[in-house]
C-alpha cells in the first residue's frame, strides 16, 4: 500500500495542495495562484507541474482527491462558472501525466464539510452541513455520514439559492438574486454599496481606499452604523440558508467556513438568532459553528475522498 495522498483544492483565486499520510496526517501544504484565463485550460499543467515540483517520486502516491467549485457527479465535473470549466474529466485529463487513475473529485464545499466532519468542527458527526463563505458560496452536505451529490451533481449549490430581494443583483451562474450575491465577500461588499446609496450619516469606512468585506466586519465590530446594517443583512441570508439546511438535510451541526468565517463570534452570533428566529421547532437544537480547519477542510476533505472512494 502506497503511504501518501494528495488532497487538492481548486478555487477561483489560488489551488491549495495538501500532501497527507495513509491516517489524514497533513506533511506539507502550498499554494500557486489559480489562472482561469483561456477557460481554465492552463489550470490542468499548473497542478502537474506543482505537484512534480515537490513530488519526486510519484509512485508513492496512493490516489488524488479534489475539490472544485460546481457540481460534480460521479467525480466529472459538471460546470465550474469561476473557472471557466464545463463538462471535464479531471481523471482523464491528468491520469497519464501524474501516473495515477485512483483520482477522485467532488464539489468544493461538500468536500470542505467532508473534511470537517473527519477532523474539524463536526468530528464524529455522521450528519453535518457546511456553507463556505469565500469568493462566492457554496454549501457541502453530509448524511449518514456520506456525501449527499445529488442526481445532477447539485445537491448542496446553495449559493444559487435564490434570495428574494428588491433590487437583485446579477451572478456569475446567469441567474439574479443568488445568496452568492448577498453572503459572500463579493456579496458583503454589495450590500455596502446599495445601503450606502441611502446612508446619509458618516461611516468610517469612508476613510478606507478600498472597502472589503474585512473592513466591513470590523467597521461593525466597532460600532458603525452603515457597517453594522450590512453585517445584520448579510446575516439574516446566511440564516435563512441555515434554515434551508435545517429543514432539508436536518443536520446536528452546520459549519461556517471560508474567508467571512474570520469574523468568528461576531458573525455566529448574528447568523444564530436570525436563524433561531425562522427556523421549523423540530430543528431548533442544530448548531452553527465557526470551521476549525480553516481554509485547509478542503484539502483535508478531497485526501478523504481518496479514503471513502477507495
Amino acid at each position: 500500500m502506497k503511504p501518501y495522498v494528495y488532497g487538492i483544492d481548486i478555487g477561483g483565486t489560488s489551488i491549495k495542495f495538501g500532501l497527507f499520510n495513509r491516517q489524514l496526517q497533513l506533511e506539507k501544504k502550498w499554494e500557486i495562484p489559480t489562472n482561469s484565463s483561456n477557460n481554465g485550460e492552463s489550470i490542468f499543467g499548473d497542478i502537474v507541474d506543482s505537484i512534480k515540483m515537490h513530488t519526486p517520486d510519484l509512485s508513492q502516491i496512493e490516489g488524488y482527491g479534489f475539490g472544485v467549485p460546481g457540481p460534480v457527479l460521479k467525480n466529472y465535473v459538471q460546470m465550474c462558472v469561476n473557472l471557466g470549466w464545463k463538462n471535464v474529466d479531471l481523471q482523464d485529463r491528468l491520469r497519464d501525466e501524474l501516473k495515477n487513475d485512483h483520482i477522485v473529485v467532488g464539489n468544493d464545499a461538500n468536500v470542505a464539510a467532508l473534511g470537517e466532519a473527519f477532523l474539524g468542527a463536526a468530528k464524529g458527526r455522521k450528519n453535518v452541513a457546511m456553507l463556505t463563505l469565500g469568493t462566492g458560496v457554496g454549501s457541502g452536505i453530509v448524511v449518514d455520514g456520506r456525501l449527499l451529490e445529488g442526481h445532477n451533481g447539485s445537491a448542496g449549490e446553495l449559493g444559487h439559492l435564490t434570495i428574494p430581494q428588491e433590487q437583485p443583483i446579477a451572478c456569475n451562474c446567469g441567474k439574479k438574486g443568488c445568496l452568492e450575491t448577498v453572503a459572500s465577500a463579493t456579496g458583503i461588499r454589495n450590500i455596502y454599496h446599495r445601503l450606502n446609496e441611502d446612508f446619509t450619516g458618516h461611516s468610517t469606512l469612508y476613510d478606507n481606499d478600498y472597502v472589503d468585506s474585512k473592513a466591513i466586519f470590523d467597521a461593525a465590530k466597532a460600532g458603525d452604523k452603515l457597517a453594522i446594517s450590512v453585517v445584520d443583512e448579510a446575516a439574516y441570508y446566511i440564516g435563512y440558508a441555515c434554515h434551508v439546511l435545517s429543514v432539508t438535510t436536518d443536520p446536528s451541526v452546520i459549519v461556517i467556513g471560508g474567508g467571512v468565517s474570520k469574523a468568528g463570534e461576531f458573525l455566529i452570533e448574528k447568523v444564530t438568532n436570525e436563524f433561531h428566529r425562522l427556523v421549523f421547532q423540530p430543528t431548533n437544537d442544530t448548531v452553527i459553528v465557526t470551521a476549525q480547519l480553516g481554509n485547509d477542510a478542503g484539502i483535508y476533505g478531497a485526501a478523504g475522498l481518496v479514503k471513502i472512494r477507495g
